[in-house]
């Protein structure tokens, strides 16, 4: 089947049972489906969830799964619509609870989900995902590696991240250019614990991680911060002005951050 906006349908035999068993129990689950697509995942989850909640973009493919699913309305909700649109607070609400997310991401807008996840942690529990491999890198990456940077930072912010296994383009239909990575996110509050508010926190991240060649010191005072101010945080942060962002761990910007706040 052709794919009408840029989607990548799952086609393995043994991928879907294993990205389903990755997201654990959830015979009492509400499960939010994120692009179901041609229903390789729904299937399963239909008959594995307590309650399925699967968003589709696309009206022929949503018609179609209500069709298939027909006979488990009771149980399966198909919803044609946007999922950076879909109010999961509201949602969630709606459902009675908290709810794990099981999707395969489109590659062109994999980020803006994420985040779109992220300020709803709040009512998820656990997502199992598939997205682009050098996503999943800056997901699970390292501070000091290449592919560490502002996603990574934000991801840590709202859940731990563990890819689990790859997918090769031979698995879906159309075959893209790229691979896959399957990776568990399991969401925890963590800017309690940071003792910083996650709004302005996001957007000083931005400001570190502003041009990746850049010292943070360089970044910093182009984010027109005192350079004294900059001298008195990294040093109480523990890092160099000269280091850049993406060598420095989510406790120091955060030791940073709020140091910077106190001698603005």
């Amino acid at each position: 089947m052709k794919a009408p906006l840029g989607q990548n349908f799952l086609i393995s035999s043994t991928a879907p049972r294993a990205i389903v068993a990755a997201a654990g129990d959830i015979s009492n689950a509400v499960v939010l489906e994120i692009g179901p697509g041609m229903g390789a995942i729904t299937d399963i989850l239909a008959a594995s969830a307590r309650r399925l909640v699967a968003v589709e973009y696309d009206h022929d493919l949503a018609n179609k799964l209500i069709r298939d699913h027909a006979a488990h309305a009771d149980k399966v909700d198909i919803i044609t619509n946007d999922i950076l649109r879909v109010n999961l607070a509201a949602l969630a609400e709606r459902e009675g609870g908290s709810m794990v997310v099981i999707g395969n991401l489109p590659y062109y807008i994999t980020s803006e989900i994420l985040l779109h996840l992220f300020a709803h942690a709040a009512v998820l529990e656990r997502a199992v995902l598939m997205m682009q491999r050098e996503v999943a890198d800056r997901l699970c990456a390292q501070p000091g590696s290449r592919d560490y940077g502002l996603l990574t930072v934000t991801t840590q912010l709202y859940a731990d991240a563990q890819r689990l296994f790859e997918l090769t383009p031979a698995d879906f239909s159309p075959a893209p250019k790229v691979h896959s990575t399957v990776v568990r996110l399991h969401f925890t509050e963590r800017h309690s614990a940071l003792a910083v508010d996650p709004t302005p926190f996001i957007a000083f991240l931005r400001q570190c991680f502003a041009q990746k060649r850049k010292t943070l010191g360089n970044n910093l005072r182009a984010a027109s911060y005192p350079a004294e101010g900059i001298a008195t945080a990294c040093e109480a942060a523990g890092v160099s002005r000269e280091a850049r962002a993406e060598t420095i761990s989510i406790d120091q910007l955060a030791t940073l951050f709020k140091a910077l706040n106190v001698t603005e």
